[in-house]
């Protein structure tokens, strides 16, 4: 305490008690509890552990041109236009190329490549998913930019939804990016919409 008799709580000196009478330490070793003739007192005798960091994410270089280079050549790779058609309303995304999402995504190479139904169809239903993450998904394979919408709710949300597409469709670096936005952009006003997610 501070070496004036008193009864107040307090960190380290700044705590005072008359006449104690019995002691006792928190189970973390950082609070003193002090009974004494002015009652039970607190004293503070350690700063409590700061709060659990996380160590920065590191994401990859871009491998956007080494994918795109390995198109040249590659006859293996599939011809031609798919459009997809999106969750319960199967909302369209038309005219991608087949080619470009085989170069970016080993699932999409084997969906288009090795003889599975949609290695010719037109249209491709994807129902396990919403719009705006899948349009996300599709734009970060065909062009290299990661889109995640606008506000922190929204984007801490299609950050979560975008990072289980990249898990889905094996793009690790995509998966990072989102992992990096999530770790960014996690606090007490993005918390909530995430966990009704």
């Amino acid at each position: 305490g501070s070496g004036t008799s008193g009864s107040a709580d307090g960190v380290g000196d700044a705590a005072e008690f008359s006449y104690p009478t019995e002691v006792a330490i928190s189970a973390d070793g950082s609070t003193l509890l002090v009974g004494s003739e002015g009652g039970l007192r607190q004293v503070c005798v350690a700063a409590p552990p700061p709060p659990p960091s996380f160590a920065p994410l590191v994401v990859p270089p871009s491998t956007f041109s080494a994918d795109m280079g390995k198109m040249w050549g590659d006859d293996a790779l599939p011809q031609g236009m798919v459009t997809f058609l999106v969750g319960d309303d199967e909302e369209r995304i038309e005219h991608v190329s087949k080619n470009n999402l085989c170069a970016r995504s080993p699932v999409f190479r084997t969906m288009f490549g090795i003889g599975m139904k949609e290695r010719d169809a037109a249209e491709v239903t994807v129902s396990h998913t919403d719009l705006a993450s899948f349009t996300a998904l599709v734009r970060y394979l065909l062009t290299d930019q990661l889109d995640l919408g606008e506000g922190e709710g929204e984007q801490a949300r299609r950050a979560l939804v975008l990072r289980e597409l990249a898990q889905m469709y094996q793009v690790p670096r995509l998966e990072l990016l989102c992992a990096q936005a999530l770790q960014e952009s996690v606090a007490p006003a993005t918390a909530v919409p995430l966990l009704e997610a």
